[in-house]
């Protein structure tokens, strides 16, 4: 069985790869952009097939060197800058690319699956996967916006093989190391908590206080499981499940609670006892910096997907790891 993982370096693609690998599925065809090199530390200790550019990639899909040659594709490449100026980088790279991989994936009868995102939803106040909802803040989820749009009308006109989109909400774990700005705040505090001791939080904004924007934080193991679930049912029941389908908890909570969660299992870790915010912030663990300048306008203050479809449509049933559960496993993680 061969399976093709787009973005099989970056964060999300190369734990798919490595889930992949420990059930048993190693023929994995990784196709990524290695322009920044450090992400080849996310490929070291997998094992796949065959590493094919980016660029390379999309010239065989269009000359057709791949058809009737694959069996499964994970497309989780793009360019997930959600502060990247270059609207044409972003649309051909996360748009005209998607598009591609589309049409061939139907043309050739091959399940797939790939990377939306809650960036999708920008300025709604309800998430849920309806074009009504989706008010995106900027050119990155705009591009992802126009590509479940193009999904839909697959959709409408009927499909040769299945295809799921996920609208990823804050995904943290790990092999986020290469994202620098784009890396989750789990890890921002958590490296900032080992080198000085303590935490830095934006200042409130749009009417939240302090800390309190909430968004909906997820593990990068249910991001996987989710994953794997959709993989699973397409192999057992092909032409069975379609759709597109929010991938986060359900669960809001407040960046002031992702950095206690932070703060109290590093602390385990040392072997102190845990403290609650009012402390942290006594104490100077936990201090708040000014909001962003670059990010007024663009920012989402609050985010909660809605699970229905994925439960009721897509027969997911798994239970979430909890907030403090997934970062005290992330935490652990990088100790090690």
């Amino acid at each position: 069985m061969i399976i093709v993982v787009t973005g099989a370096a970056g964060f999300i693609g190369a734990n798919i790869v490595k889930e992949l690998n420990a059930r048993g599925h190693f023929d994995i065809i990784a196709v990524d952009n290695l322009t920044n090199g450090n992400k080849a530390r996310n490929l070291a200790d997998l094992d796949i097939l065959d590493y094919i550019d980016k660029e390379d990639f999309i010239q065989s899909i269009v000359a057709g060197e791949y058809d009737n040659q694959v069996d499964y594709i994970f497309h989780q490449g793009a360019c997930s800058a959600t502060v990247e100026a270059d609207g044409r980088y972003i649309m051909k790279n996360n748009y005209e690319y998607s598009c591609l991989l589309l049409e061939y994936a139907q043309k050739n009868e091959v399940p797939m699956i790939y990377a939306s995102s809650a960036a999708t939803y920008g300025a709604s106040s309800k998430f849920v996967e309806d074009r009504e909802n989706e008010i995106p803040l900027n050119v990155y989820g705009y591009s992802k916006l126009l590509f479940d749009q193009t999904v839909r009308r697959y959709f409408e006109g009927g499909l040769k093989a299945p295809v799921v989109g996920l609208k990823y909400f804050n995904v943290y774990g790990h092999r986020e190391f290469h994202k620098g700005r784009m890396a989750s705040v789990v890890l921002h505090n958590f490296r900032q908590y080992q080198e000085f001791g303590g935490v830095k939080l934006f200042e409130g904004c749009q009417g939240y206080g302090n800390g309190e924007q909430s968004r909906d934080f997820i593990s990068i193991e249910d991001v996987v499981n989710v994953n794997m679930h959709f993989f699973t049912n397409h192999i057992q029941n092909p032409h069975e499940v379609s759709g597109i389908f929010n991938c986060g908890t359900g669960q809001a909570r407040s960046f002031n609670d992702l950095a206690m969660a932070t703060i109290n299992a590093c602390r385990k870790a040392e072997g102190k006892p845990a403290i609650d915010l009012a402390t942290a912030v006594t104490q100077g663990i936990l201090e708040y910096i000014p909001f962003p300048g670059d990010l007024a306008g663009k920012y989402q203050c609050f985010t909660q997907a809605d699970n229905t479809r994925l439960i009721n449509d897509g027969l997911y049933k798994t239970p979430f790891l909890t907030l403090e559960q997934g970062v005290e496993n992330y935490v652990n993680q990088l100790l090690a």
